[in-house]
């Protein structure tokens, strides 16, 4: 371009050819759910008293992991984290996550008084 443009017309009719939208976009692939045996652990060792929820067994990537745990943490509405491949919430809700867990296809077991 060793033109100098001195209207807006002859800025329009400038073509690129690297900045053409792509036709068509490619619809972003779901992963593949994977039903896993899940175990849910209801501890308060070492946790000065407070009473947290494990669920143990997730067998993936880390970034599965999270995405589990995150929707978790939502439907029941509290905090949580994970630590060496396992989900810890906050509280006893060991019987709610059985029900989303389930909900979601994977074979939960009750694990512990």
């Amino acid at each position: 371009m060793s033109k100098k443009l001195n209207s807006l017309e002859a800025l329009a009719a400038i073509q690129f050819k690297n900045l053409a939208p792509n036709p068509e976009p490619k619809p972003e692939a779901e992963p593949e759910f994977q039903p896993q045996d899940l175990e849910a652990h209801f501890s308060n060792k070492g946790r000065a008293g407070k009473s947290v929820t494990l669920i143990k067994g997730f067998e993936g990537s880390s970034a599965e992991l999270k995405e589990l745990a995150k929707k978790l943490k939502q439907a029941v509405g509290v905090g949580g984290s994970i630590k060496e491949g396992e989900i810890i919430i906050q509280g006893n809700y060991r019987e709610q996550l059985i029900g989303i867990l389930q909900e979601m296809g994977h074979r939960v077991k009750r694990i512990g008084g």
